[in-house]
């Protein structure tokens, strides 16, 4: 009885001690208000380039993420406390204000920047018809146009299934007037 009761002693100090050395003191926390992230142009264009400077992170490297890039910026500087810099492109086809999340130092930052995306066009839509090859023989169509011609209609599949009745009475009858002739 006396062992059982000093592994549960030893136990809960054990679990204790676990749980303090995973909370930081005042001296070991991270400082998230000196991490602030910009960028430029201030007004992105959907699937537009766009320059991030961070600074208030201590190391060479980093990145920087948000809900409006394709993927991370990729960070570099010269580190003690000056700017870290990278460029990200922006995801076609959004609009609106998208918080920045930096990594640094071993700590991920969020929400020290934001990204303003819209007003412009995006670079990824063709603004006119483009002529690629054959000599302009194709004729340009509006894009209504094209989604209406996607697939068979209505009518196109009563006029398949009367041609393959027709197909099939015609079988049929030379098929009788073979087997009479034999």
């Amino acid at each position: 009885m006396r062992i059982c009761s000093l592994a549960v002693r030893g136990a809960g100090a054990l679990v204790l001690a676990g749980a303090l050395a995973g909370v930081p003191g005042g001296a070991v926390a991270h400082d998230q208000s000196q991490v602030r992230a910009q960028v430029s142009p201030t007004t992105a264009a959907p699937g537009g380039q766009v320059e991030v400077r961070v600074s208030g992170c201590r190391g060479t490297t980093g990145s920087a993420g948000s809900g409006a890039f394709t993927k991370d910026a990729e960070l570099t500087g010269s580190g003690s406390g000056k700017t870290l810099s990278g460029s990200a492109r922006v995801k076609a086809g959004l609009t609106g204000t998208y918080e920045i999340t930096v990594i640094c130092d071993g700590h991920p930052h969020q929400g020290v920047g934001t990204v303003q995306v819209g007003g412009g066009q995006d670079p990824a839509t063709p603004q006119a018809p483009v002529r690629a090859g054959g000599g302009g023989t194709a004729h340009l169509q509006p894009t209504a146009a094209v989604a209406e011609e996607t697939g068979p209609g209505t009518r196109h599949a009563v006029v398949g299934l009367v041609l393959a009745g027709a197909a099939a009475v015609a079988v049929a009858l030379r098929s009788v007037r073979r087997h009479r002739a034999d």
